[in-house]
């Protein structure tokens, strides 16, 4: 299994080169444990992987990368309001969701045409138009990497926030995804509060009493309008997290620069788009080398050409050293980052 590289497609989105110790491909639970137990006799890290839409690879990774594939969709539980699913790391998110429509299961269709996979989802909290994945999880099903042996988290164990989670924090890299339990209503009134959203729905006509699949459908088409195709042009999607910042200071910004918009992020807090931030620090559109920030969304950064992420990471580190001078602001990357130069 050693020295096999990660082929540009279709294992990231960001189309880097990338050479790990080695490489394995799993299809099930029992083929994910042997991989784990000869990484550990190997004396390996493990680093789980997708389908590559949320990491940037550096040309050396010195471990065990696992393409995990456990697909399965089961509904274990179900009654007049909600419905219980387990279902498979493998499994990719956009099909998930289109599915979990299709079945009139309610809630995800927010999350619509994000890229990547069930596993990859929790780890990430993936969010987007007014909703979070967090509050639908009833459980996160995984393994051990240091003994292979099975744990079960409940909601609360996998203390989700903004774009994060325990598997970001305190199992960081402890710990692979194999299942992911969904509780998910039946029937429920769609979120449609966020701005962009529920205008998009007003010019399809499905404002007044919109269906989860008008909700997908109106999302589907934002997305598909605002960000770039991946296979065109390789990206991770969003680069940086949104800032949270406390109100009173999200606030005196806000004086300052009174075009800046503002969410409500909990108790306290308020949220800023990153995007807004880069491209007033003049960024947007900014091509260097084989890379760039993307000329219709500031927050997506494209690779034009380069074989590793050491170019990218390099372009990142300039947007933030710029954006935390000009508003004293520190955007986080949101994608992981694996590896070491060469």
């Amino acid at each position: 299994m050693s020295g096999v590289e990660i082929a540009p497609r279709p294992r990231n989105t960001l189309r880097l080169h990338s050479s790990p110790r080695a490489l394995r491909c799993v299809t099930s639970t029992a083929e994910l444990e042997r991989a784990l137990r000869w990484a550990r006799s190997n004396k390996l890290a493990v680093v789980p992987l997708g389908e590559g839409s949320n990491v940037v690879l550096l040309p050396k990774i010195n471990a065990l990368v696992l393409q995990v594939q456990l697909t399965g969709r089961e509904v274990l539980q179900r009654d007049d309001e909600q419905v219980l699913l387990r279902i498979g790391a493998g499994e990719n998110w956009h099909a998930l969701v289109a599915w979990t429509v299709a079945e009139g299961y309610c809630g995800l269709e927010n999350l619509a045409l994000i890229p990547g996979t069930m596993g990859a989802a929790p780890v990430q909290n993936i969010g987007a138009y007014g909703r979070e994945l967090g509050p639908f999880v009833a459980a996160v099903h995984a393994l051990r990497c240091a003994d292979a042996s099975p744990l079960r988290l409940s909601q609360a164990d996998c203390r989700f926030g903004y774009r994060d989670s325990v598997f970001k924090q305190a199992l960081r890299d402890q710990v692979v995804i194999t299942h992911v339990d969904l509780r998910l209503p039946v029937w429920t009134t769609p979120e449609t509060s966020y701005p962009g959203l529920r205008e998009a729905l007003e010019q399809r006509g499905d404002a007044d009493s919109p269906t989860p699949q008008a909700v997908f459908d109106a999302v589907v088409a934002l997305r598909q309008a605002k960000l770039p195709d991946p296979v065109r042009e390789p990206n991770v999607g969003s680069f940086f997290k949104n800032p949270l910042l406390p109100r009173a200071r999200a606030e005196a910004l806000c004086a300052e620069y009174p075009e800046l918009p503002l969410y409500p992020a909990g108790p306290g807090y308020s949220k800023l788009p990153a995007a807004w931030l880069i491209e007033r620090a003049g960024w947007k559109g900014c091509r260097r080398g084989a890379v760039g920030v993307h000329p219709g969304h500031a927050l997506v950064l494209v690779n034009y050409g380069a074989d590793d992420g050491s170019e990218l990471l390099g372009l990142a580190a300039d947007i933030q050293a710029d954006v935390e001078a000009k508003f004293a602001i520190t955007l986080e990357l949101e994608p992981r980052v694996y590896g070491e130069p060469a």
